[in-house]
C-alpha cells in the first residue's frame, strides 16, 4: 500500500497532565475516558475527561494512596461504569466513578504490583458471569468474582520454580455461559492459555522475548485470532482455530521497528485491522 492510499492518522487533541499515565480506557457508550497513573510522590491518580467542542474537559481528578498501574471496564455493565484497577501495592479495587471516594470492592490480589488487569461479562449476554483477571509481579494469575471476597481461580507457579513476572492477561473464548479462557504473558516470553472450564493449561509456548500485551480479536466468540506483542520490536498473530498436535497454533511473526511494541489492539469495527504502539513513539496500523 503506497502512502497516498494509506490511512491517515491525525492528532485531534493534545493535553498535559501532572502525573505519569499508565493506562487509559474509554467509558463504554460515552465520549469520556479515564486515565490512570502515578504522581511523583507515588500516590495514585484517576482522571476522567470528556470530549467537548474539539477540546478535553476535565470531569474528575482523584488522588489515591498508591500508584495505579492498570484498569478495565470489562466486568461493568453499560450503565454503572464500575472501574476495576490494580495498584503498585498489589491491591485490586473496583470504583464507582459516580461516588469514587471509597472502592465498592477491594482485595489484596498479589504480593506486590498488579501488572495487568482485564474484565469480561459486564455488558455481554449469554457469556457467563462478570469476572476480573489480574496478573502480578509475583507470577500469579487470579480470577475474581466481586460477589465473593477471595479469588475464584488462582494460577500460580510451582514452589520449586522461580516465579516470573506476569506482564499481561486477557479473557477470551467466552462463547457460552460455561466456556471461558485466560491468556497470560510473562517476562521470560512464556505464553500460557488457561481453560477456566476445566481448570487446566490448554496450551503454552515461548515467544523468545518478554510478552507485554495480548488481545483476542473478539473475546465473546470462539477463539479466532490472538495478537501478542513483545520486547525486541516483535509481534505475533496466532490463528487459534488451526492447531497442530505438536507445533501448536499457526502463527505469523513480524518485526515492527527497533523498539518494544508496548500495545496491540484490534479495531472493534473491523477485526482484520489492528494497531500497535511502539517504544519509539510510533503507531502502526496493520491489516
Amino acid at each position: 500500500m503506497d502512502t497516498q492510499n494509506a490511512p491517515q492518522l491525525i492528532e485531534h487533541i493534545q493535553h498535559s497532565i501532572p502525573f505519569t499515565p499508565n493506562d487509559t480506557k474509554w467509558l463504554p457508550s460515552t465520549a469520556r475516558f479515564v486515565t490512570l497513573g502515578i504522581h511523583p510522590n507515588a500516590s495514585g491518580a484517576i482522571s476522567v475527561f470528556e470530549l467537548h467542542q474539539g477540546a478535553l474537559r476535565t470531569i474528575t481528578n482523584l488522588q489515591k494512596p498508591n500508584g495505579l498501574k492498570c484498569g478495565s471496564f470489562g466486568a461493568s455493565s453499560l450503565h454503572t461504569h464500575h472501574l476495576a484497577t490494580g495498584d503498585y501495592s498489589g491491591v485490586m479495587s473496583v470504583w464507582d466513578l459516580e461516588y469514587p471516594d471509597l472502592p465498592i470492592y477491594s482485595a489484596q490480589a498479589h504480593l506486590t504490583i498488579v501488572n495487568a488487569i482485564d474484565g469480561f461479562g459486564g455488558h455481554h449476554i449469554n457469556c457467563g458471569p462478570p469476572e476480573i483477571v489480574t496478573g502480578g509481579r509475583d507470577g500469579c494469575i487470579r480470577v475474581w468474582d466481586t460477589r465473593v471476597p477471595s479469588p475464584v481461580v488462582t494460577l500460580s507457579p510451582e514452589e520449586s520454580h522461580l516465579s516470573r513476572d506476569c506482564w499481561t492477561v486477557c479473557f477470551g473464548n467466552a462463547c457460552s455461559d460455561t466456556e471461558r479462557c485466560v491468556i497470560g504473558g510473562f517476562d521470560n516470553g512464556d505464553l500460557k492459555l488457561f481453560d477456566l472450564r476445566v481448570n487446566k493449561i490448554r496450551w503454552e509456548t515461548n515467544c523468545q522475548n518478554g510478552v507485554v500485551s495480548t488481545q483476542f480479536d473478539r473475546n465473546s466468540i470462539e477463539m479466532n485470532k490472538l495478537l501478542v506483542t513483545t520486547l525486541e520490536a516483535k509481534f505475533r498473530v496466532y490463528d487459534m482455530r488451526t492447531q497442530h498436535i505438536e507445533k501448536g497454533f499457526a502463527c505469523l511473526v513480524e518485526k515492527a521497528h527497533k523498539s518494544t511494541v508496548w500495545q496491540g489492539k484490534f479495531m472493534p469495527q473491523n477485526r482484520e485491522i489492528f494497531i500497535t504502539a511502539g517504544g519509539n513513539g510510533g503507531i502502526n496500523i496493520y491489516k
